[in-house]
């Protein structure tokens, strides 16, 4: 029975206090908390962007710098500012108008292209070079390992300068610290092998270890067997390790393809002239709606949401083979 004393001990307690007591006696409480918290952060980051994208596409071009996108309510009596942005208009046209001005499907289909051929070159190698850190134990291999992982961690604007010196092929590529000639480059600035190799090399270091976690799962006994049957290495590789490590081939294939099609910075460093627009990706296509003297912001909008609904479609029917993927690829039994 609580006393007087405890009475007025609990009720003096300020309100952090009241719920620190209460999350310790709960914890599900706390979770719950920040569960919600996390999501409705989520939410906000991932899902505002998209929206006014949308408000920016169905708004008529006109109206785009007319004022504010926030409007002002009255809600019994008092006025405010709501705090999302609505379209000032209502214009839908401008989802056709992309196609019309400029032939987008084209572009939707080159960065379509860079992205399969791009995924393609990356599964290869990357499985490969799993096949050898998972399955093949030789000295530094983790050191190997850790230098291939490190890559990922250097900015890609750190690539730029030598890429694009390379790229032009206007120099020969010397030795390290030398002027030694080695070999004068192909110009490829303004083809698709300027952005296939790049794109090929920084997103390789992730499919590696991927597929290297995948492939040292596999038992000794079943690459084997298929030994016995005359099958070489590089057969075990392609007829029964690989289609073992399915959900891992899968999770490196779709994680590539999204990065690729997405993929900025270098596309639109490495299109630098008229003559790229036959292969130019999506990011061509999104800043040919800016000339020197305009820009039309709704055509812009619209292209970036017919442009990213590709991905969507793929994130949604992919989503459960890539989180099978990365959990089942984290974990040994």
């Amino acid at each position: 029975m609580a006393t007087p004393t405890d009475t007025q001990e609990q009720s003096s307690d300020g309100p952090l206090q009241r719920w620190t007591q209460s999350a310790i006696q709960n914890p599900d409480k706390v979770y719950r908390a920040l569960f919600y918290a996390a999501m409705v952060f989520f939410l906000v980051t991932t899902l505002f962007p998209f929206y006014w994208l949308v408000v920016l596409a169905v708004t008529p071009e006109g109206n785009l710098l007319s004022g504010s996108f926030l409007p002002t309510v009255n809600l019994f009596g008092v006025s405010g500012t709501f705090p999302l942005p609505v379209p000032k208009g209502f214009n839908p046209g401008a989802f056709v108008t992309v196609f019309e001005q400029v032939p987008f499907h084209l572009y939707m289909l080159n960065s379509f292209a860079l992205a399969v051929t791009t995924t393609v070159i990356v599964l290869f190698v990357a499985s490969l070079a799993g096949y050898v850190f998972g399955r093949l134990r030789f000295p530094g291999r983790a050191l190997l390992m850790l230098g291939i992982l490190a890559i990922s961690y250097f900015p890609p604007a750190a690539f730029v300068i030598p890429l694009f010196q390379a790229f032009a092929g206007n120099a020969p590529i010397t030795v390290p610290f030398t002027s030694i000639p080695l070999f004068t480059p192909p110009r490829l600035l303004n083809t698709p092998g300027s952005m296939v190799l790049p794109f090929s090399a920084l997103f390789m270091p992730l499919s590696i270890f991927i597929l290297t976690t995948f492939y040292g799962q596999i038992p000794d006994g079943l690459e084997d067997a298929a030994r016995v049957e005359g099958t070489t290495r590089l057969g075990a590789l392609f007829r029964v390790i690989m289609p073992l490590s399915a959900p891992g081939v899968a999770t490196a294939a779709v994680l590539t393809f999204i990065a690729v099609y997405n993929e900025y910075f270098f596309s639109s460093i490495m299109a630098t002239s008229p003559e790229a627009a036959k292969w130019s990706p999506i990011v061509g296509g999104i800043l040919s709606y800016q000339t020197q003297y305009t820009t039309q912001f709704n055509l812009m909008a619209a292209a970036s949401i017919v442009g990213v609904l590709p991905v969507v479609i793929l994130v949604i029917v992919a989503q459960e083979r890539i989180v099978s993927g990365l959990t089942s690829g984290a974990l040994k039994e």
